[in-house]
């Protein structure tokens, strides 16, 4: 088939006018003041997190410090944000709430009516709170905010071989969580 010439040119000025309202529409809508291409809406340029506290009465000894080894990762990782030991712009503390294990799931019984039913599946779940200050704009400030997710695994495997893996991966949930109230402003 052979391609007709209108159609090239007609399709060339086309792209032409589109590639010029794009950039029109680029730089002439602007980026607000606080916000970065990094994921944050904020000016600071310092981030201090304190060593998080493990309040809970069940799961491992070292999530404290694991929450906040990780959230000063993540900090780092996904901001422009410099993380420093203490007085930063922004502020973060906080502590590992709890920990608990409900059973989910349950299964019948249905040889014996009268029999404790047991459940086929486990949930972990972690709340963390947080403490929040922002000096550069205290109304974005918060206090004692929970933080809460779980993961279900079943019966069939232990606590034991689960638990760092869960954790983690909890964590890494509620570490989202935590950044999008903070500095992403959700």
């Amino acid at each position: 088939m052979i391609a007709n010439p209108m159609t090239n040119r007609a399709l060339r000025q086309l792209f032409a006018v589109l590639s010029i309202i794009t950039l029109f529409i680029v730089t002439g809508c602007g980026v607000s003041a606080n916000y970065s291409f990094t994921g944050t809406a904020t000016a600071a340029k310092t981030i201090s997190i304190t060593e998080f506290y493990n309040n809970a009465d069940l799961g491992p000894a070292n999530m404290g410090q694991t929450l906040s080894n990780s959230l000063k990762t993540y900090f780092i990782q996904n901001s422009s944000l410099s993380v420093v030991r203490e007085e930063g712009e922004l502020q973060m503390e906080g502590e590992v709430a709890s920990f608990t294990l409900t059973p989910v799931a349950p299964v019948a019984n249905t040889s014996d009516p009268n029999a404790i039913t047991a459940a086929s599946a486990t949930r972990i779940t972690i709340t963390v709170k947080v403490t929040y200050v922002n000096t550069l704009d205290e109304t974005m400030s918060f206090k004692d905010k929970s933080f809460s997710f779980y993961k279900d695994f079943g019966n069939d495997v232990t606590l034991g071989d689960i638990q760092e893996t869960y954790t983690r991966q909890i964590f890494d949930r509620i570490i989202n969580d935590i950044f999008n109230a903070s500095v992403a402003n959700w």
